[in-house]
């Protein structure tokens, strides 16, 4: 496989459906209906979009007006926070708006979704003329959306999921969901507090040398993000240490079932945990680099991978399957993975060019 693209992995899937009062846009993400909650009210004012979820988000914005289209993001979202994406008086058209997880989260589910498809970039954009994508750019599914104006004039959009957190579950529920990817048990992700939470929180503070008191600072899921990238001392850790993105899958067999899932993200400098849970007696690992157009990078005309002898199967797009034999006639690939030894510690694979 020269050339694989894998799209989906960055998106989120936006629905629209209209009531007399309300509009709800529904973003799918983890088989989970993320709602955004707007009214008819026109734009007139600065627009925020606040995020009830359990992820760290990331917004694009397109503003559609006559006929020109432009986007620009990204947009980070804390959860439980608010972010101004657009100041000022809006003559536009139409307000469009896609948003990802960010890539810690590893292989998304987000199904991909929206009226309008337009142009994003990987990294921060401004793109003019966003229904054609050049080189660097790539299209994505964007829903109109139609903001609440609030009391003091400005325009409001929340970003949630179908438990219909207020701020204080989601952002507990974000703190859980990112202990589970550290390898911290703090199950289930409900924005619950009790003993457990607490128990796995303190002890990925401790192993990241972190006071107790930075869970009450405004930077702290930028602290908790980092941490989390960071190698770990438990389970498996992915670092790219090349300058290209490096799409990875892993497999775990618990000595009855081998399941393989992908892709996970991991940028040029940082480090990933994939989430596995309970605990498998053997891992497998496999990792490609690939452009801004998600085409495998070559060096001396061959794709930089890292893999080994171990066929599983995968596929370009998003995936989990727990079926290993005859891949190529259910659609898809047979990808030499490698074993990982993750029982006594943890393992740290790092990708580096030849």
């Amino acid at each position: 496989m020269d050339a694989r693209v894998k799209p989906g992995h960055d998106d989120v899937e936006i629905l629209g459906r209209a009531t007399s009062l309300w509009t709800r846009s529904a973003l799918a993400l983890s088989g989970t209906l993320l709602a955004l909650v707007v009214s008819t009210s026109p734009a007139a004012a600065d627009l925020k979009l606040c995020n009830r979820m359990s992820y760290v988000v990331e917004a694009a914005i397109g503003i559609d007006d006559k006929s020109a289209t432009a986007t620009r993001g990204w947009f980070r979202i804390d959860p439980a926070a608010c972010r101004v994406v657009l100041q000022g008086e809006l003559s536009a058209d139409r307000i469009l708006l896609h948003a990802r997880a960010l890539s810690l989260y590893g292989a998304s589910p987000i199904a991909e979704n929206g009226n309008d498809t337009l142009c994003v970039a990987q990294d921060n954009f401004v793109i003019a003329a966003a229904r054609q994508c050049r080189s660097g750019q790539t299209p994505a599914p964007f829903t109109q959306i139609t903001p609440t104006k609030t009391e003091d004039g400005n325009l409001v959009a929340y970003l949630a999921e179908s438990a219909e957190y207020d701020d204080e579950q989601a952002r507990l529920a974000a703190i859980q969901r990112l202990l589970g990817i550290a390898g911290y048990d703090a199950s289930p992700i409900d924005g619950v507090d009790g003993p457990k939470t607490q128990a796995a929180l303190a002890a990925f503070l401790k192993s990241r040398g972190l006071a107790s008191d930075v869970v009450s600072q405004p930077n702290f899921f930028s602290t908790m993000v980092d941490a989390v990238q960071a190698p770990s001392p438990t389970g498996l850790t992915w670092c790219n240490d090349t300058p290209h993105k490096v799409m990875a899958a892993v497999a775990t067999d618990d000595g009855r079932t081998v399941i393989s899932r992908g892709w996970y993200r991991i940028d040029p400098g940082k480090c990933l945990h994939p989430d596995i849970t309970g605990q498998p007696k053997k891992v497998y690992s496999y990792a490609e680099a690939v452009d801004a157009d998600n085409r495998s990078i070559k060096v001396k005309d061959k794709p930089l991978r890292w893999g080994g002898l171990t066929q599983l199967c995968t596929r370009e797009s998003k995936f989990e399957t727990s079926e290993q034999g005859d891949c190529p006639s259910r659609g898809f690939a047979a990808t030499g993975f490698t074993a990982v030894d993750v029982a006594r510690s943890g393992k740290t694979l790092r990708f580096a060019l030849p």
